[in-house]
C-alpha cells in the first residue's frame, strides 16, 4: 500500500475511504474526549450583525490562528466598524491597520472590502440576502467573491448561513491521512463532497464534526509532535501506532 508524506513525516498506508459506521466511531471518540463544540449554534437567531461577523472571521481567519483572527475582530468593534457600509468608508490602509493582528493585512483588507461591496451588490446592503437559498446557491455565490475560496466559502455557509456543507481543513486532511482512511485523493471536493454524502445534512451535526476536527488537530494530532499517548483514536491509527513504536496494523 502507499505511504502517505505530510513535510516528511509518515501518515499511514493509504486503505480506503471511512464508512458510515467508521465515521461514526471517530466522531463519539472525539466528542468523548473534546465535548461538544457548537460554534455560533444560535447564528441564525442572532442579530444579523452577528452573521456579518462570523463571516468578516472566516476570511480574517485564512492562514492564522484563530487568535489573530478575533483580535481583528476587536479592532472594528472598537472602532465601531461593524457595518459593510462602515467597511467601504475606510480607507484601505486604515482597514488593513485593523485588521493587522490577523496576518497578510494589505491582502485581508482587499478581501474584506471585496466582500462587503458583494453584500452591497448583491445583497442589497443586508448578509441575510447574500446567504438566502440553498447550500449550494450561497456557495456558489460566495464563490464568486474575491478573495473568498471553498473552505472560507462553506465556513459562512455552515456558521452563518446555517446549511448544510462541510468545511475542510488542514487538520481534515491530516487526521483522515493519519488514519489511513482519507476520502480520497487530497482535493477539497473530494473529501467534501464524500463526508456531506455520509455525515448527511443535520447542520447541527455537520458544524459539531469540523469544529471538533480543529481542536483535535489543535491540541492532539499536532502537525509536529503528535500526542498520540493522548489520543482516543490510536487504537485505529497506523501513523500512531507507529509513533508510539508498536506495529501497524
Amino acid at each position: 500500500m502507499e505511504e502517505r508524506t505530510t513535510g516528511g513525516r509518515l501518515e499511514g498506508p493509504a486503505r480506503r475511504p471511512p464508512t458510515r459506521r467508521t465515521l461514526d466511531a471517530i466522531y463519539r471518540a472525539l466528542l468523548s474526549v473534546h465535548g461538544h463544540q457548537q460554534w455560533w449554534p444560535t447564528a441564525s437567531e442572532d442579530p444579523e450583525e452577528q452573521r456579518f461577523e462570523i463571516c468578516l472571521g472566516a476570511i480574517l481567519t485564512q492562514n492564522t490562528s484563530w487568535r489573530g483572527a478575533a483580535a481583528a475582530l476587536v479592532n472594528l468593534r472598537e472602532a465601531g466598524v461593524t457595518t459593510p457600509e462602515a467597511i467601504l468608508d475606510l480607507p484601505q490602509d486604515v482597514l488593513a491597520d485593523l485588521v493587522r493582528p490577523s496576518g497578510h493585512f494589505n491582502v485581508k483588507a482587499r478581501k474584506v472590502q471585496a466582500f462587503c461591496e458583494a453584500v452591497m451588490a448583491d445583497g442589497d446592503g443586508s448578509v441575510d440576502v447574500l446567504l438566502e437559498g440553498d447550500a449550494d446557491e450561497v456557495r456558489s455565490r460566495l464563490l464568486e467573491i474575491w478573495g473568498i475560496g471553498p473552505e472560507t466559502a462553506d465556513a459562512m455557509t455552515l456558521y452563518a448561513g446555517r446549511k448544510p456543507t462541510f468545511v475542510v481543513d488542514a487538520y481534515a486532511y491530516r487526521i483522515f491521512e493519519r488514519l489511513g482512511t482519507p476520502p480520497g485523493p487530497r482535493k477539497y471536493d473530494s473529501y467534501r463532497t464524500f463526508l456531506l454524502d455520509r455525515i448527511g445534512p443535520d447542520v447541527t451535526l455537520l458544524n459539531e464534526w469540523h469544529a471538533l476536527l480543529v481542536r483535535h488537530g489543535q491540541q492532539v494530532c499536532l502537525k509536529t509532535y503528535p500526542r498520540c499517548a493522548e489520543c482516543p483514536l490510536l487504537r485505529r491509527c497506523d501513523f500512531g501506532r507507529e509513533e508510539m513504536g508498536g506495529p501497524a496494523r
